[in-house]
């Protein structure tokens, strides 16, 4: 038995749960046994990407002690759109 984070975060809240799990648990198991589906209902496992500490992995990937679990929410904006938008407002307050 082992202990690792699941972290999930909306704009206005962040959720990081510490669960024990059993060696050989995978990631998709540990995100069931946090119960954070209940709490979230939206989260779809199907098509949300998840990660271990920033690097995307696969639902079957085997977890070690102390690993922190990701769930991604989809993007709002591209981010080279979002550096565009920001670049255009930067110009402008330039030019006045």
């Amino acid at each position: 038995m082992f202990t690792v984070e699941i972290a999930y975060a909306l704009p206005d809240l962040q959720i990081l749960k510490k669960i024990t799990v059993q060696e050989g648990c995978t990631v998709h198991e540990a995100i069931l046994i946090s119960n954070l589906l209940d709490q979230f209902p939206d989260i779809d496992l199907t098509k949300r990407k998840v990660g271990i500490f920033g690097k995307f992995a696969h639902p079957d990937t085997p977890l070690q002690p102390n690993d922190r679990i990701e769930i991604y929410r989809p993007l709002i904006i591209e981010p080279k759109d979002a550096r565009r938008q920001r670049a255009k407002i930067k110009l402008r307050q330039y030019q006045t």
